[in-house]
């Protein structure tokens, strides 16, 4: 009877709104009641069309021919996805997590992926874009990605910085599942650290993050998702060899322990023991470095009880010698004999994360994490010591609910921060405890038709910062079918670690200076900034192809930045900001899939990034203002089967780039004001034999672009003009590689 009488209530509807379907979602149960969920989600794949159950579990949606997906999902309970061919109505029952047997889903994933659905912009690296190129560590797992940019360094240390919104990588937070992991003593060399085959996947957000993971992003958040014991392969081996003399290994062992515990051990090591000038500088292209890191991961899980949990340890090794190729550490440290600089440092992290969800309660969860870290780095660089000693120690707890249904989610917790930091600069110890405990709250909307809102506020307590509020916004409004246009704005401060974060400055002859100011933190006060972003993204058919494109602005804004100024050639000098200082990015970028297997990305980037100095407002010095990308993908199929073979191609060229000022040196030491344009091109092909073995060759710079003479001064290193900073292109020629990849899975 209470079949009969529900067909009478929605026939009504299917029969008189051929546009239009509609019918119930229902919680499954064994005798088929009808049991409404109000709040589940119902949608459209591939479009942004969707609604939301009403509190007896029906629902109304537009309906095209085109739309053949409908996907169905709840908190707590399993997505489906069903296939409508037709108008009618849809009567379907979803089943709780809990009862969910496992489940295998094939298909072709997409390597780079955005949400139409989502609030904030945020951009998904899968691990299949990573193998695009030799990503052996996470600094070079951006090479591929149009809105990272990679630079290095200077031209001794071999170490690349990433910029995000034409800011460098302390103004973005980056974390390891959401737990911050590359900051303070680690902001220089840290993204080396983590290999790119413990990489599952790269979530970048642009613009402010989540109230939820602090309150120091600034441009935007980076996080890394690492690879599961459950989910990785049992046995995994990846070796890489390049003809600069650096050969890698990765091996990846993982078991499952009992019915719910697994365990897998990563270990990484590299090596480069050849010395290389090929501009005939006297000094190395490349350091030579040797790195040994250890990862052991439990994973937890038990559905029944609503619980999974994650531990972590990790113990990493990495040394590095640069400077002149006849430098001997035995002979010539702290002396005039010959220029040289080693760089070792340990560090020993511990995490654990614990989730739970109610399984009487789906809708409600929470999550606890803990992580120490231990970084302790002693470096020389000529004549200058520095070295530094970091404890860390983060923990948060979040808590996850609804308001009335599923539209209405919140989020809350606490956190807490400590920081010991230990400095010795030359001859000056610097020494500073930082501490702060913050709450959070976090409230989204989300009727999937039109509105997702995620507004968020944090307040924290800090020892040195005092008390403050920090408030994020992130909105996305679908004005037709396959758009986002997506707002945001949101505050961020954080300490400023002067040396840690520009240890380039140590490989000069240039003298420190700290203007102070009374500031907390080396006498300074800590940067604070605000940030504005606009996005739009639409998908089209072009030529009956999926097409998008995505049009970016943000804005930086800081209230207080600490300068650091290049400007005098002799000196770097550190003060407060008196004056303006921003940075504007816009991003234009076409994704094309031009046939079955081939994908082209391109991106056009403008940068307008401008400083307050002393001697007067200037462009960022090597910040080019308008850059270039292009990446092309193609793979080749076998009616089922392994793809055979895949082919990548990346081009990116920067233009000019502003060199800080050299007019006071002599003739001979001068440089233009602006730097050339730069284009290089990178490309690998891999050979997929089967799902267990695949090998891949590889370039990077083929075109064979180099900076002339890259180190001011290089014929007089302990003279007053030796200046290695002065980096806007490749210093090493072209550099090719190969590698192979074995997998039980």
């Amino acid at each position: 009877m209470k079949n009969i009488l529900y067909i009478l209530l929605i026939l009504p509807t299917v029969l008189f709104s051929q546009d239009k379907i509609s019918g119930m979602i229902m919680e499954s149960n064994p005798e088929k009641k009808h049991i409404g969920l109000p709040g589940a989600n119902v949608y459209w794949l591939d479009t942004t069309i969707g609604t939301v159950t009403d509190i007896d579990g029906k629902f109304t949606i537009p309906y095209k021919k085109e739309y053949t997906k409908l996907v169905i999902s709840y908190v707590g309970f399993k997505t489906d996805t069903l296939t409508i061919t037709e108008p009618k109505m849809v009567h379907h029952w979803l089943t709780p997590t809990s009862e969910l047997d496992e489940v295998t889903v094939t298909s072709r994933k997409q390597a780079t992926s955005k949400s139409y659905l989502q609030s904030a912009n945020i951009m998904t690296v899968s691990s299949d874009e990573l193998l695009k190129a030799a990503c052996c560590n996470l600094s070079e797992s951006f090479e591929t990605n149009p809105s990272i940019d990679v630079n290095f360094a200077d031209a001794v240390t071999g170490t690349r910085q990433i910029r995000m919104l034409g800011l460098t990588s302390p103004y973005i937070l980056i974390t390891s599942e959401n737990i911050p992991t590359i900051r303070g003593a680690s902001q220089a060399y840290g993204l080396s650290f983590t290999p790119g085959t413990w990489v599952e996947s790269i979530q970048i957000t642009k613009g402010a993050g989540s109230v939820v993971n602090g309150f120091e992003s600034i441009a935007g958040q980076i996080n890394t998702e690492l690879v599961k014991p459950t989910t990785d392969a049992k046995f995994f081996v990846n070796a890489y060899a390049s003809e600069n003399g650096r050969y890698e290994l990765n091996t990846h062992l993982n078991t499952k322990v009992s019915d719910k515990w697994s365990t897998g051990l990563y270990v990484h090591g590299n090596i480069r023991d050849r010395k290389f000038d090929m501009n005939d500088d006297s000094f190395l292209d490349a350091p030579i470095q040797k790195q040994i890191n250890f990862m052991n991961r439990w994973q937890y899980t038990n559905p029944e009880k609503g619980f999974v949990s994650f531990i972590n340890f990790r113990y990493l090794n990495d040394a590095k010698q640069t400077g002149q190729t006849d430098f001997n550490p035995d002979t010539d440290k702290f002396t005039t004999n010959a220029w040289g600089s080693e760089i070792n440092t340990q560090r020993i992290d511990a995490s654990v994360k614990t989730g739970y969800v109610n399984p009487e309660v789906p809708w409600q969860s929470l999550g606890v994490q803990a992580a120490f870290s231990r970084h302790n780095q002693e470096s020389y660089f000529g004549l200058t010591r520095y070295d530094i000693l970091h404890n860390s120690l983060y923990t948060s707890a979040i808590y996850n609910s609804i308001i009335s249904d599923s539209r209405h989610k919140i989020k809350t917790g606490l956190s807490y921060t400590y920081d010991h930091y230990d400095e010795f600069v030359d001859t000056s110890d610097f020494e500073r405890t930082e501490n702060s405990i913050g709450a959070f709250f976090e409230y989204n909307f989300d009727n999937l038709e039109k509105w997702n809102v995620s507004a968020g506020v944090r307040i924290d307590r800090h020892n040195l910062l005092g008390t403050f509020v920090t408030p994020r916004l992130h909105a996305r409004y679908t004005p037709w079918e396959k758009s986002a246009l997506r707002f945001s704005f949101g505050r961020g401060k954080r300490s400023a670690n002067i040396f840690a974060e520009n240890q380039s400055i140590f490989s000069t002859s240039r003298s420190l200076n700290i203007i102070n100011s009374g500031g907390e933190i080396y006498g300074l006060d800590p940067e604070i900034a605000w940030n504005y972003g606009l996005s739009f993204l639409q998908g089209f058919n072009l030529f009956g192809r999926k097409a998008d494109v995505t049009l970016d602005y943000y804005r930086t804004d800081f209230q207080n930045q600490v300068v650091v100024d290049y400007e005098n050639p002799t000196e770097i000098n550190f003060y407060n900001l008196e004056g303006d200082s921003y940075a504007n990015s816009f991003q234009l970028e076409f994704n094309y899939n031009v046939f079955e297997g081939f994908d082209l990305r391109t991106a056009y980037k403008f940068y307008d990034v401008k400083t307050q100095y002393n001697s007067g407002k200037l462009e960022k010095p090597l910040t080019s203002k308008h850059r270039l990308f292009a990446n092309a993908s193609y793979e080749t199929h076998k009616e089922g089967s392994e793809a055979q073979w895949k082919f990548d191609a990346t081009y990116n060229w920067l233009g000019k780039q502003r060199f800080s000022s050299t007019a006071t040196n002599p003739v001979q030491y001068q440089l233009p004001e602006y730097s050339p344009t730069v284009g290089t091109l990178n490309a690998q092909i891999t050979k997929v034999f089967s799902d267990k073995f695949e090998v891949y060759l590889g370039g990077e710079n083929i075109t064979n672009v180099t900076q002339d003479n890259p180190i001011l001064g290089a014929d007089d290193p302990f003279g007053a003009n030796f200046d290695t900073t002065f980096v806007y292109g490749p210093i090493f020629g072209s550099m090719y590689y190969a590698g192979l990849r074995f997998k039980i899975k």
